[in-house]
Order: C-alpha cells, then sequence, then structure tokens
C-alpha cells in the first residue's frame, strides 16, 4: 500500500504565526522597527526565497535589485501576513470596488449563482473568500494543504459555515469535493498562478510565454458556470481595493473547442490586467518561487501535466 507523502509545509519555523500574533499587541512605536529587524533576520535565513526574489525583481525592474529590494519585498508580504490574521481574530475584510466592472460583479453577487473567482497570490487577492463571505456568499477555496498554517485553521474557524477549503493535494477528493461544493450552493475560490493543476497552458506574461493551470476554464465548461477574476489591493488605510475582470460565462451555442478558445482569450486578458498592476506595484507579487515556466512563443496547445 502506498502511504501519502508527506504535506508540504511553510518556510519560516512552526512558531512563527504565534509569534506574529502575539508582536501585533505592542505598541506601535515599537512594532514597526521590530518587524523591520524581524524582515532582516527572514531575508538571511531563507536563501531560497531570497534567490527567487531576486530573479523576479530582476524580471519586473529590469535592474539587478539590491538587498534593500528584496528586503521591501519581504516587508510587503510580512505586512499582509499581519493583515491575514487580525482577519483570522475577528478585523472585518475592508473592501470596496474599483469602477470598471463593478456592475458585473455586483450583479453576479445578486443573482445568488455559483460562480468560479479566479485569484493570484498578489496583494490582498487571498482575502478574496472572506470577502465573499462576508457579502453573503459561501465559499469553497481551494488552497494547497501545508503543515504549519495556523492562520488558515484560524480563517476557517473565524468564517465557520461560510468559508471551507478544498485541498489540491488531495487528488483523489479534489474533483469530488469540489462537485460537492458547487451542488450545495458554495462558489470556488481558485488561485491561478502556481502549478499545483494538471491542466496548463501558455500564456503571455511578464515578457515570456509561461506556463499557467487553466483548470478554471474547463471547470466553467464541466458545471456551465460564469468565471471572473479578482485582485485586491491595498488601499494604503488598512482596507483593500478590488480590482475585477470582465465576467466570461460558457456558451451553450458553441461547441467545446470554441468556448475553451474564448477562455484562453479571456485569460490572456486577465493576465495583461496582471501584468500592468504587477508592475506597478512589484513588491505584492507574493510568489516567493520561480517564475512560471518559460515556454516557446508558438506554445498554444495544452502543455504536459506536472502531476
Amino acid at each position: 500500500m502506498n502511504e501519502r507523502p508527506l504535506l508540504p509545509r511553510n518556510p519560516g519555523p512552526d512558531w512563527g504565526f504565534r509569534f506574529l500574533q502575539q508582536v501585533q499587541r505592542v505598541p506601535r512605536w515599537f512594532l514597526q522597527p521590530l518587524l523591520a529587524v524581524g524582515t532582516w533576520v527572514a531575508v538571511g535565513l531563507m536563501p531560497a526565497q531570497r534567490r527567487h526574489s531576486r530573479a523576479y525583481l530582476v524580471r519586473v525592474l529590469g535592474r539587478r535589485p539590491g538587498l534593500a529590494d528584496v528586503w521591501r519585498h519581504f516587508q510587503a508580504y510580512l505586512e499582509f501576513l499581519l493583515l491575514r490574521l487580525r482577519v483570522a481574530g475577528g478585523a472585518p475584510v475592508m473592501c470596496a470596488l474599483e469602477p470598471e466592472n463593478a456592475g458585473v460583479f455586483e450583479a453576479l453577487m445578486a443573482s445568488g449563482e455559483p460562480a468560479l473567482f479566479g485569484t493570484f497570490h498578489f496583494g490582498h487577492s487571498d482575502l478574496l473568500g472572506f470577502a465573499l463571505a462576508q457579502r453573503g456568499r459561501r465559499v469553497a477555496m481551494v488552497r494547497l494543504r501545508v503543515t504549519n498554517s495556523e492562520d488558515t485553521a484560524m480563517l476557517e474557524q473565524q468564517f465557520r459555515g461560510a468559508v471551507s477549503f478544498i485541498w489540491v493535494n488531495e487528488p483523489e477528493n479534489l474533483l469530488f469535493a469540489m462537485k460537492s461544493a458547487l451542488e450545495r450552493g458554495d462558489s470556488l475560490a481558485l488561485q491561478c498562478d502556481r502549478l499545483h493543476s494538471s491542466r496548463t497552458e501558455g500564456f503571455d506574461f511578464l515578457g515570456a510565454r509561461r506556463r499557467f493551470p487553466f483548470t478554471i476554464y474547463h471547470l466553467a465548461l464541466m458545471f456551465e458556470l460564469p468565471v471572473i477574476f479578482c485582485l485586491g489591493l491595498p488601499d494604503g488605510r488598512g482596507g483593500t481595493r478590488i480590482d475585477v475582470s470582465p465576467l466570461f460565462r460558457p456558451d451553450p451555442n458553441l461547441g467545446r473547442d470554441s468556448n475553451l478558445q474564448r477562455g484562453r482569450d479571456h485569460f490572456q486578458a486577465v493576465l495583461a490586467r496582471l501584468e500592468t498592476r504587477v508592475r506597478q506595484h512589484p513588491m505584492l507579487w507574493f510568489n516567493f518561487l520561480p517564475l512560471n515556466a518559460e515556454l516557446p512563443e508558438d506554445a498554444t496547445k495544452p502543455v504536459a501535466s506536472i502531476g
């Protein structure tokens, strides 16, 4: 009998989340210098993440980044982690919609129709599911289960009944769990940048043809549901501005291939929108991993599964 593989873990010590919870209780005048020092410690103790940060910043900044640039990248992520912990502790998710496509988003929310909400590891986007829950949506968030993610457990407890999690590293249950969530009227929230999916295709992003998961559009066709992407950007006052994409809806009068091509066009436009935001706010790209693998420029067909 094959044993279940060990779960991956977040970088950093097992006590990291508990420490961040406690450190927020210190006076603000002392917290900022403390976090600055802590960020330097993280930069020093996480060589792999530091290397991937540098490689990404070279691409997005168009120059060789200094150590201070890497520190700012780490610091931005630390500030987001603190926000996640505040939300997990009961703080509301304060969101406002960007005007463009806001009407489409509001109409979808008012309809009560289950939908596929796509997002990326960028800015405050990881709070999308909890923001939707505050708007009366039940959301199943498709995520990678890791061993040392106490914030996820806290968030699930905080939003109990409105937010649940489906784990991509339990592939034997994945499709059944998504189908069950949709049948009970939940929406799905999927992050569409990291390559956990077996359905990937090539798209233009940050100056190259890169591999991205395309599963969300196959799900849209399978369950006849709309797809909409949301990006969360800090508003500078502790809240979040939500940038919404146009809506993709499968056309029942078209065949599968035509609908998938429409999905490709939609996702490429979403990635162009994301790239604009990434170049405006380069420190908010929270993937301390290698950039999505480059493909030949003419790679338009689905590429091989990564497992």
